[in-house]
C-alpha cells in the first residue's frame, strides 16, 4: 500500500533577531539602520523522517519548543522546508489553529459555509452537511449570532466540527482534545477514530503520552527539532514519560541510589491486570521492585494524580510504621483499595521507595503509570462515594428515601 505521507530528512531553519532590533522605520533611521540583520540562525527541525500508511495514526511527542507544531506546518504546506521533502497523497485536513479562518463579524452560519468550502468541499456539499456540522458542535441556538459573541470554546467547537466534516484523506491534528468539555472531547475522539478506520492517515500532536500509547500505530519523539525516537508507541511513550518524570522531579537519575529499583506498577482486578476500572470498584495496585541487597526495612509511597498533576490520593507504608523486609532480587508489594470512589477520567500512579527514616530515596517515578476510571455519576464531581438520601420522619427518626411514596402518617 502506498504511504499517505512520506517525510524525508526534513529541515526547517529560522532566524533569531536581536532584542534591540528597531520596530519602526523611524527607529531604524535614528539608529543608523543598526541591528537590522539576524543575530543567528537555528534549526526548528533537523533531519526528521517518517512515513504513514492510510488508516494509520502517528503520535508526535515532545516538550514545548521541540518542533512539533513546526512539523505540522511544514507537512500541511503552510511553511516551506529548507531541507528534505514532504509528499502527501489525497485531500488534506488540518486542525492546527481551530477556527483561525473565522471572521468575527460574520455569523456562525456564514463562517461554517465559508470554512467548509475553504476546507475542500463544494458549495453544494457544504450546504448538505451544514445541519450535521451544527449538530456536532451543539451550537444550534447560537448559529445565527455574530462570531464575536462566541466564547473561545464555542469557536473551537465550531471549527472542529467543520474540519472533521471535510472528509480528508490526511488529517493533521494539534492537541484536538483541548476542545470543549469531557463529553465533547470524547465525541471528538470517536470521530477521529472513525476517520482513521475509514482509511484517513492522521498525525496527532499530544502532550498525553498515554493517549499516544493507546491510539497511535507509530510514535515520533522530537527533542530540540531532532528525532529522539521513532517507532513503537508503547516503547516510546514509556521512555518519554520517564524523561518527563526526571524533569518534573528536577533530579538526574543518579541522584536516586537505585539500591531498590521500581521495575513496574500495574492495577489488578478480580479478572486480572487492567488498564482501567469502574468508579467505586475494588483494585489492587502492585509495585514490582528489584533490590541489589537485603534491607531490614523500607517505605513505599503511592499517590494518584489527574492529568493536571493534582494529587487526589496519597498514602505510604510509613504512616502505619509497617516493617517491610526486602530480600535481594525481585519482590512485589500491593496496595489494596476496597472502593476507589473517583470520578471517571484519566489518572496517573506515582510511586517511590525510601529509607525507613525518609532521608534517602532509593527510587521515585512520577506519573509514569496511567490508568483510567470509567463512569461518572455526576460530571461536576471528583468523588463517587457510597451515598443515600434520608428524610426526617415526624421529627424523631431518619428514614431512607426510595422511589416509592412515603406515607405522611409514618
Amino acid at each position: 500500500m502506498k504511504p499517505a505521507i512520506i517525510v524525508e530528512k526534513l529541515g526547517k531553519r529560522y532566524s533569531r533577531t536581536s532584542t534591540q532590533r528597531p520596530r519602526t522605520f523611524m527607529e531604524a533611521a535614528l539608529q543608523g539602520f543598526r541591528n537590522m540583520k539576524p543575530e543567528a540562525e537555528f534549526w526548528a527541525l533537523q533531519d526528521v523522517s517518517f512515513s504513514i500508511a492510510p488508516g494509520q495514526m502517528l503520535g508526535v511527542l515532545g516538550h514545548n519548543g521541540a518542533g512539533k507544531s513546526t512539523l505540522l506546518q511544514v507537512v500541511s504546506g503552510i511553511v516551506r522546508p529548507d531541507r528534505g521533502s514532504v509528499q502527501v497523497a489525497g485531500r488534506m485536513g488540518a486542525l492546527l489553529d481551530i477556527g483561525a479562518g473565522f471572521h468575527p463579524d460574520l455569523t456562525g452560519r456564514e463562517n461554517v459555509l465559508i470554512s467548509a468550502v475553504v476546507g475542500g468541499l463544494t458549495s453544494r456539499e457544504a450546504k448538505a452537511k451544514f445541519d450535521s456540522i451544527v449538530a456536532f458542535s451543539e451550537l444550534e441556538a447560537f448559529i445565527d449570532n455574530p462570531l464575536r459573541t462566541y466564547s473561545t470554546g464555542m469557536q473551537m467547537r465550531l471549527g472542529f466540527a467543520v474540519a472533521i466534516h471535510t472528509v480528508p484523506d490526511v488529517l493533521l491534528v494539534d492537541e484536538f482534545l483541548s476542545v470543549g468539555d469531557l463529553a465533547f472531547q470524547s465525541k471528538c475522539l470517536d470521530r477521529i477514530m472513525q476517520l482513521k478506520n475509514n482509511g484517513c492517515a492522521i498525525v496527532l500532536i499530544s502532550h498525553n503520552a498515554d493517549q499516544v500509547r493507546t491510539l497511535c500505530d507509530q510514535a515520533l519523539w522530537l527533542q530540540q527539532g531532532k528525532t529522539k525516537a521513532y517507532g513503537d508507541p508503547e516503547m516510546i511513550a514509556t521512555r518519554y514519560i520517564g524523561n518527563m518524570d526526571l524533569k518534573a522531579q528536577g533530579q538526574a537519575l543518579h541522584n536516586y541510589s537505585q539500591e531498590i529499583r521500581i521495575e513496574d506498577v500495574y492495577a489488578i482486578r478480580d479478572d486480572g491486570p487492567a488498564r482501567s476500572i469502574d468508579s467505586g470498584a475494588s483494585v489492587r495496585f502492585v509495585i514490582r521492585y528489584q533490590a541489589e541487597q537485603i534491607f531490614q526495612n523500607a517505605i513505599f509511597s503511592l499517590n494518584l494524580s489527574d492529568e493536571d498533576g493534582q494529587v487526589v490520593f496519597n498514602t505510604s507504608t510509613g504512616g502505619q510504621k509497617y516493617n517491610i523486609p526486602i530480600w535481594e532480587g525481585i519482590g512485589e508489594i500491593a496496595l489494596v483499595i476496597d472502593r476507589l470512589d473517583l470520578s471517571g477520567k484519566q489518572y496517573y500512579i506515582s510511586v517511590g521507595v525510601h529509607s525507613p527514616d525518609w532521608s534517602k530515596i532509593y527510587d521515585y517515578q512520577w506519573q509514569r503509570y496511567p490508568f483510567a476510571i470509567h463512569w461518572t455519576p455526576n460530571k461536576d464531581s471528583i468523588l463517587n462515594p457510597p451515598r443515600r438520601w434520608e428524610i426526617m420522619a415526624k421529627g424523631d427518626r431518619w428514614i431512607p428515601l426510595t422511589t416509592e411514596a412515603i406515607q405522611l402518617s409514618e
